[in-house]
């Protein structure tokens, strides 16, 4: 990996783990975040995926509106490292631990690639 990518990637390491201590607090279900980008196309290529406990958690987060605020969330800590992506609704997906386990066994290698 070239200095400037990684460089780029802990950047965007640095803001979502922030972002994610943030939401765990928030007792909406959310367990964790991961991401992934194609750098040679970034940022429009980055992708953060937001895991929740139960596909009803996913439902719940919806429905209560704090999907606007999660990804508000993750906006503003992608900002401070400066990271400017046009709309967050295109880069942040939800999905559940259950969701992986009944459709995948659990593999979210495998399972990261389709969402």
């Amino acid at each position: 990996m070239k200095k400037t990518i990684k460089k780029l990637d802990n950047n965007v390491v640095k803001a979502l783990t922030l972002a994610c201590e943030t939401a765990k607090d928030w007792d909406i279900g959310f367990v964790w975040l991961t991401h992934t980008a194609r750098y040679e196309h970034f940022p429009g290529s980055l992708m953060v995926t937001c895991v929740f406990s139960t596909d009803n958690d996913v439902l719940q987060l919806t429905e209560s509106e704090h999907d606007k605020k999660l990804r508000q969330l993750i906006q503003s800590h992608l900002l401070k490292v400066g990271i400017k992506v046009k709309d967050i609704r295109r880069h942040v997906c939800f999905d559940s631990e259950e969701s992986c386990e009944r459709e995948h066994q659990g593999d979210w290698d495998k399972r990261l690639i389709h969402c």
